[in-house]
C-alpha cells in the first residue's frame, strides 16, 4: 500500500481514482486533438500558442495519471495509454475530430470548430479547478493550484479568438455559430460525473453538477452579452456520456495514433 493510501477508506478511494480518470482521460484526449493542429494552425504565432497550450494540457493529464499512480492504480504511463476506449471516462467533446481528413496526409479542419471548444471546454476546466482547490483530497489540492496558473492564459487565449471571430466577417460569424452548435451536442456530459456522481459529490471531491454548470455559464456570460448572442443552454440529458464508458468510433482511432509508439516500446517516456 502507498502512503497515499494509508488510512483511506476504499469508498474514498474509489471516488477519488473515478474523478481521476475523468479529469485525465479529458485532458489527455482534448491535448491530443489540439496538437493536431501543428503546422495547420492559420499563421505561424498561432501555431506555436496553440502548440503551447495543447503541451500544457497534456502536462496536466500526467498530474492526475501520477496521482491515480501514487493511489496503486498503475502505472501513468499504462493508463495513458492501454486502456481500451470502453475504459476511458472523457467527456464525448474531447474525443472529436478537428473536422474530414487526417491530419498527416489531407486534412480538412475546422478552425472555427476548435476556437470553440477549446473556449467552452477551457472555461469549463476553470470552472472544476476552481472548485478542486477547495478539494477535501489534498493532493488534487496542490494539482489544481498549478494548473490554475497556467489555465488564466488558455482562457485568455482562446477568448480572444471567439471574440474576434464573431466580430469579424459574415463568413466567420456563420462558421462560429455552427461551431457552436456543433459543440453543444457534445457539451451534455461536460459537468456529469456518471455513475459516480453520488460518490464525487458526498465525498466532497468537487462541487456539485448542477454548480459546475451555473459557473460555466456565468463565466461566459459577459462575453456573449457583449457580441449580443445568448448564452447556449447545456443538453440537459447527453446523447452519449463518456463519464460512463458510452464513446464514438473518433476515440477509437485517436487512441490508436496517440499510443502507437508507447505500445510498440513501453519502455519509451512519453
Amino acid at each position: 500500500m502507498s502512503n497515499v493510501e494509508n488510512g483511506m477508506s476504499k469508498a474514498y478511494k474509489n471516488a477519488v481514482t473515478a474523478l481521476l480518470f475523468q479529469l485525465a482521460d479529458d485532458e489527455l484526449l482534448y491535448a491530443f486533438r489540439a496538437s493536431e493542429w501543428l503546422g495547420l494552425a492559420p499563421h505561424i504565432e498561432e501555431d506555436v500558442a496553440s502548440s503551447s497550450i495543447a503541451q500544457d494540457s497534456m502536462g496536466h493529464a500526467v498530474m492526475y495519471y501520477k496521482l491515480l499512480e501514487d493511489l496503486g492504480v498503475g502505472s501513468e504511463d499504462d493508463l495513458a495509454h492501454l486502456r481500451p476506449a470502453n475504459e476511458r471516462k472523457n467527456s464525448i467533446l474531447t474525443e472529436r475530430v478537428n473536422g474530414e481528413g487526417y491530419y498527416m496526409e489531407t486534412p480538412q479542419y475546422d478552425w472555427a470548430y476548435h476556437v470553440v471548444r477549446s473556449y467552452f471546454y477551457t472555461q469549463a476546466k476553470k470552472a472544476k479547478v476552481d472548485s478542486l482547490c477547495q478539494s477535501s483530497y489534498e493532493p488534487l489540492v496542490e494539482a489544481a493550484m498549478k494548473i490554475r496558473m497556467e489555465l488564466y492564459y488558455h482562457r485568455l487565449h482562446w477568448e480572444t479568438w471567439f471574440k474576434q471571430l464573431l466580430s469579424s466577417t459574415d463568413v466567420a460569424k456563420e462558421k462560429m455559430q455552427q461551431a457552436i452548435e456543433l459543440v453543444m451536442e457534445d457539451f451534455g456530459d461536460m459537468f456529469s460525473f456518471g455513475k459516480d456522481k453520488q460518490a464525487i459529490e458526498e465525498n466532497n471531491l468537487l462541487c456539485q453538477e448542477e454548480a459546475l454548470k451555473a459557473s460555466w455559464k456565468a463565466s461566459i456570460a459577459p462575453v456573449f452579452a457583449k457580441l449580443q448572442i445568448e448564452v447556449p443552454e447545456i443538453p440537459e440529458t447527453p446523447h452519449l456520456n463518456g463519464r460512463n464508458g458510452e464513446h464514438t468510433k473518433d476515440l477509437e482511432s485517436a487512441l490508436a495514433t496517440l499510443s502507437e509508439v508507447y505500445r510498440i516500446d513501453p519502455a519509451a517516456g512519453w
